[in-house]
């Protein structure tokens, strides 16, 4: 599988992860984003942020349980529920979050 943006092709695995980190740029996550069928609001932009924020200091994605206690000291309760993140990732918010983030499927995510 592959990402077609601006002439450039972006490699990734047979479940559509960025197959080379480096090459993740804004433009391609909301590409990413449509292929998800995911509208980018500024609140999917904050946890795809803070994910990306997140890999950069631990090397790993976060499985959902991790993710949503590590929002919960940034972002305060309101925001670091399963419902919330649910409501903006319909089909797993760990895992289709770090996908559009550009980063690896989270351990423990099926």
């Amino acid at each position: 599988m592959a990402y077609e943006l601006n002439g450039e092709t972006y490699a990734a695995d047979e479940e559509g992860y960025l197959t080379d980190l480096s090459k993740w740029n804004p433009e391609l996550a909301a590409l990413i984003a449509v292929d998800e069928k995911i509208d980018m609001t500024d609140e999917h932009w904050e946890v795809v942020n803070f994910l990306r924020e997140y890999y950069d200091e631990y090397q790993i994605a976060p499985a959902i349980r991790v993710l949503v206690k590590a929002m919960k000291k940034k972002f305060g309760a309101e925001k670091a529920s399963n419902k919330y993140l649910y409501e903006l990732f319909p089909y797993g918010p760990a895992k289709q979050a770090c996908k559009i983030a550009g980063l690896p499927k989270p351990t423990g995510c099926v």
